[in-house]
């Protein structure tokens, strides 16, 4: 094991009663310590989510310390001039605190279908949109004549503060893997066990190999849905699909457990999704991460 183990809390689908209770939810987060927090991404659907980049805006004025991610923004639903503005743009407010993940987004996701796009070409479309980013945010005029995105002469300020800004890759498949040791600056797994986190990661750093580019041994990490405590029926339902290798309940020692299994197997940044319907189960499932798991895995 290398690095140090920082570990966040994330959220995907809004489990707040009132929008104002996630400000409370990340004030508390900042005032307890927690390394970083997390926004899923998901542009279409009927379930209440927030949108990532307006979250990641929303935390840089809300917070002082702490740092915030998307886990991950699917680059190809975004046009990759406003995405690099915007990422530079919070970045630049926050004082240098976003951490920036993309991927591609599933094949059999509906948002294909509702935006008229071909799911076949979303990896090639994000490689396209992240080159020209990546450009972007070095403060490059951008010459750039794709197949899917022209440009001639563009580009942004201000730039962002962390030069380079990380650029964090999501998904498991060979392509994500080539696409991790091409572009990325770190990988940040989906929910998936540590076997599997392992394999990747072990993927990732063959393909580097071959590139000759390195990736920080610390920037590697795993996302573990959690509770302290049993789901309830309807949570079951839900999430006890994804199987108990990736879904984590029971004591605060079992969530810390599974933390360490990622550790072992090459993770060190550790985003925990704590499971929980409304404010009050929320917050208090927060507390608990923050005071009884949070300080064992980076301890």
């Amino acid at each position: 094991m290398a690095g140090r183990i920082r570990a966040g809390l994330g959220i995907a689908a809004f489990p707040f009663d009132a929008p104002r209770d996630f400000f409370a939810f990340a004030e508390r987060c900042e005032a307890g310590g927690v390394d970083s927090l997390w926004q899923t991404d998901r542009l279409h659907g009927s379930d209440a989510q927030l949108e990532a980049l307006a979250t990641m805006a929303t935390l840089a004025g809300l917070t002082s310390r702490i740092k915030f991610g998307m886990n991950a923004v699917v680059a190809s639903l975004r046009d990759p001039l406003v995405l690099a503005k915007q990422c530079a743009t919070i970045d630049f407010l926050s004082c240098g605190r976003l951490l920036p993940v993309f991927g591609v987004g599933a094949e059999a996701d509906p948002v294909w279908k509702a935006t008229g796009r071909d799911p076949a070409e979303r990896g090639r479309r994000a490689d396209e949109a992240l080159e020209i980013a990546q450009r972007l945010w070095r403060g490059d005029e951008v010459h750039f004549a794709g197949r899917y995105y022209a440009y001639a002469g563009a580009r942004i300020a201000p730039l962002p503060v962390q030069q380079p800004l990380p650029c964090w890759i999501g998904g498991s498949s060979p392509a994500a893997i080539r696409r991790t040791a091409r572009l990325g600056t770190g990988w940040l797994a989906g929910i998936q066990p540590p076997a599997e986190v392992r394999r990747v990661i072990e993927a990732i750093r063959a393909e580097l190999a071959k590139t000759g580019r390195t990736i920080d041994t610390d920037h590697y990490g795993a996302t573990i849905p959690c509770r302290i405590g049993q789901l309830d029926a309807a949570q079951a339902g839900r999430f006890g699909r994804a199987g108990a290798d990736v879904v984590v309940t029971g004591t605060a020692a079992a969530v810390v457990a599974r933390g360490r299994e990622y550790v072992a197997a090459g993770a060190t940044k550790l985003v925990l999704i704590p499971l929980a319907r409304g404010t009050r189960e929320l917050m208090d499932q927060a507390a608990r991460l923050i005071g009884e798991v949070l300080p064992a895995l980076e301890g």
